[in-house]
């Protein structure tokens, strides 16, 4: 009697999403997606208008097997300097040392999700010694794909790793609480500033000399995934995504289920629910991972969600370009489809 839980069912019933797709042809599709990507940039706090200078730095350099690691840094907003792993082909590597010319390379931004940063998904432990046991849910994906001839960008999202705050070096915990309540209270998000972050990162790629500008994809697990999602949704510089263990829909997954502080959103599902941004990386390549045990990301609203994106290809004749690989799984990466994907649109 006194629970809030049909309030809540109802008051989720009760918001009808503004850019809710509905599109019937091309143009109308065109205005949603323009509608949206700006509602959906002033939700996440906004962008700045005039980017800060790069300035970006090549900080370390290990010959690994079959690629070279880089550490590297680059300025995203003003005062806030994110480092990153760069993984290089070592063919490509070893030619462009003896001045040959070589085709520039496709290249994928790798989003990690939550753990311990950019390490987990390019072979490293914490501490940055070699990673010898289990890689996890993310299976070092970041190097998957240098073995599959891209050059790999490993963003250390903002909160994880090196990137957090120094009570949490202390109790070796992320950040993701004190810096999303933060900048909650001053009108900004985690979610939006990881975008972002992620946004600069393809214009350091660009900058790249050894980088193809036009053969630019993305790949993210959970947390990682939002931020591949929504970049892919916002920026067009991205030609194809994969997006594992996050496509759902807001009321199956973070408004049902436990989750992080820094997937929410204020006022988000007044605009759009989930199925409705990724729908704007259309008629871009896209493929969904979704593991059959995922306990966060239901694999039933995964499918729901997917049936919806491919009515938005299906209008914009792109069918070809979006798959789905539903595995026998949890929270994890499949990969069964997801590098075969990336090689098609990209390489």
């Amino acid at each position: 009697m006194w629970n809030p839980d049909a309030y809540l069912e109802n008051l989720y019933g009760s918001v009808s999403p503004k850019y809710h797709f509905k599109a019937q042809s091309k143009a109308e599709w065109q205005l949603w997606q323009n509608g949206l990507r700006q509602e959906l940039v002033a939700r996440l706090g906004g962008f700045p208008e005039v980017p800060a200078a790069l300035n970006p730095a090549i900080l370390e350099e290990t010959e690994c097997e079959g690629y070279i690691r880089q550490r590297v840094a680059f300025t995203t907003y003003a005062g806030l300097i994110m480092p990153a792993y760069v993984l290089i082909p070592e063919e490509r590597a070893v030619k462009q040392g003896k001045e040959e010319k070589q085709a520039k390379l496709p290249a994928v931004v790798a989003c990690h999700g939550h753990g311990y940063g950019s390490r987990e998904i390019v072979g490293l432990e914490q501490d940055g010694s070699v990673q010898k046991g289990d890689p996890g849910y993310q299976k070092n994906f970041a190097v998957e794909l240098v073995k599959r001839g891209f050059l790999v960008i490993a963003p250390e999202l903002l909160g994880f790793g090196d990137r957090r705050m120094q009570a949490e070096f202390e109790t070796n915990a992320h950040s993701c609480h004190t810096l999303s309540t933060y900048l909650l209270q001053m009108g900004q998000t985690m979610a939006g500033h990881r975008v972002y972050e992620t946004i600069r990162a393809l214009d350091y790629l660009q900058q790249r000399e050894d980088v193809d500008p036009r053969r630019i994809g993305c790949m993210g697990i959970s947390g990682g995934g939002l931020v591949a999602s929504f970049v892919a949704a916002i920026d067009d510089r991205v030609s194809a995504a994969v997006v594992s263990g996050y496509v759902s829909t807001f009321k199956e997954s973070i408004l049902s289920i436990h989750h992080c502080v820094d997937n929410y959103v204020p006022g988000l599902n007044l605009q759009a629910e989930m199925p409705d941004i990724v729908s704007l990386i259309a008629p871009r390549a896209l493929l969904i991972e979704a593991g059959t045990k995922d306990p966060i990301f239901p694999v039933t609203s995964a499918i729901a969600a997917a049936d919806q994106i491919a009515e938005t290809y299906r209008l914009l004749g792109a069918e070809e370009k979006v798959d789905r690989d539903i595995f026998e799984g949890d929270h994890e990466i499949s990969g069964a489809k997801a590098y075969d994907l990336l090689v098609r649109w990209l390489a």
